[in-house]
């Protein structure tokens, strides 16, 4: 999954109506992964997203829902990092100027 589509997963976790029960703090996680998204793809920037554009995001939406309370919670820790980790990665490139 490309860091796309993981920050669109991860904003549909941090979501007020995303049934999940993230042991984080939503709200500033949500603001957080979003301002990331915005600053990386334009058009999440500039209209509104229609998520059943991508189904492989609700799919794994709804298996993190089936899930319970403790392994939402790795599967977020996991997920967070993985953004972490690439966003990390990118700002070491030579081109951040253009990406970001």
């Amino acid at each position: 999954m490309d860091l796309e589509n993981q920050l669109r997963l991860a904003i549909c976790m941090c979501d007020n109506n995303s049934h999940t029960n993230l042991e984080y703090d939503k709200k500033e996680m949500y603001k957080y992964f979003d301002n990331l998204l915005k600053e990386i793809n334009l058009e999440y920037r500039t209209t509104t997203i229609n998520f059943s554009k991508y189904p492989y995001i609700i799919f794994v939406s709804s298996k993190i829902m089936e899930m319970d309370s403790a392994q939402q919670n790795k599967v977020s820790l996991y997920l967070f990092n993985a953004i972490d980790f690439k966003i990390k990665s990118h700002k070491n490139l030579d081109n951040t100027e253009q990406m970001f």
